[in-house]
């Protein structure tokens, strides 16, 4: 008998332990990635984002009620800090006062998470060396290149809807209905124009935000894989690379 034949028989009787990973039988290793798994990935990157914003959105409310405050002009300032900003907002509208115009960054976490890491994976794709390797430079262009996207795409109309609908709730007699009677309301009198409003200081702060951010997570990946493209990486290097270039935007 043939070595073909003897490893044919072998494989044959073999009782595969992983009924839902056939390829284990005749490869014994792991299936290539898939474009549904990255579909997975920008899905749960923006699940996770909603629920981080759940979580921080009154903090970010206060904020901008807070710049909202200095601009007035009136020279006299309705806040006197964080904790009177809050309290005040508490007293007079609830504890859900402070998750007014959520929704708004709700709807942009998705669609924001989209264009980041799908921009940065198209970049890497035509970027790699003929291993697979991504080099230092090409790890901070890359992360440019995603961040300015995000910038034009999401953040930069998402940050303009935000500030313009909180600062129309915290009006006396408020304009907006709703999220999206928002958006036509400021698109009807101000043009796509009104919703891009900082676009280049926020392409700068989000070009730098992810250029920081996919050097850190790929150097720490390649650092992990030992400069081996196809070894995969432990999912803790990945959230310490993450969470060391969080951002709030």
């Amino acid at each position: 008998m043939d070595k073909s034949a003897a490893v044919s028989q072998r494989t044959s009787s073999f009782v595969n332990p992983f009924p839902h990973r056939p390829y284990m039988v005749t490869t014994g290793a792991a299936a290539a990635a898939s474009g549904a798994v990255g579909l997975k990935g920008i899905i749960a990157g923006g699940i996770t984002g909603g629920i981080e914003i759940c979580i921080t959105f009154p903090t970010e409310y206060v904020k901008t009620q807070l710049q909202l405050d200095d601009k007035k002009g009136s020279g006299q300032r309705k806040y006197n800090g964080i904790i009177d900003c809050g309290a005040k907002t508490i007293r007079s509208h609830g504890v859900l006062g402070l998750y007014r115009g959520l929704s708004v960054l709700l709807y942009g976490s998705i669609p924001k998470s989209a264009v980041r890491f799908g921009m940065f994976e198209e970049l890497k794709k035509h970027s790699v060396d003929e291993k697979g390797n991504l080099s230092p430079i090409k790890r901070m262009l890359c992360g440019l290149g995603a961040g300015v996207a995000e910038a034009v795409f999401a953040v930069t109309p998402m940050e303009t809807v935000k500030v313009k609908f909180i600062h129309d709730q915290n009006s006396a007699n408020p304009k907006f209905k709703g999220f999206f009677h928002g958006v036509r309301e400021i698109v009807r009198t101000q043009g796509f124009r009104g919703t891009y409003q900082g676009l280049t200081a926020t392409c700068l702060k989000q070009g730098s935000n992810q250029a920081i951010r996919f050097f850190v997570m790929e150097s720490l990946k390649d650092w992990y894989r030992g400069g081996d493209p196809t070894k995969p990486v432990n999912k803790f290097v990945v959230e310490i690379g993450r969470a060391s270039c969080r951002e709030r935007v």
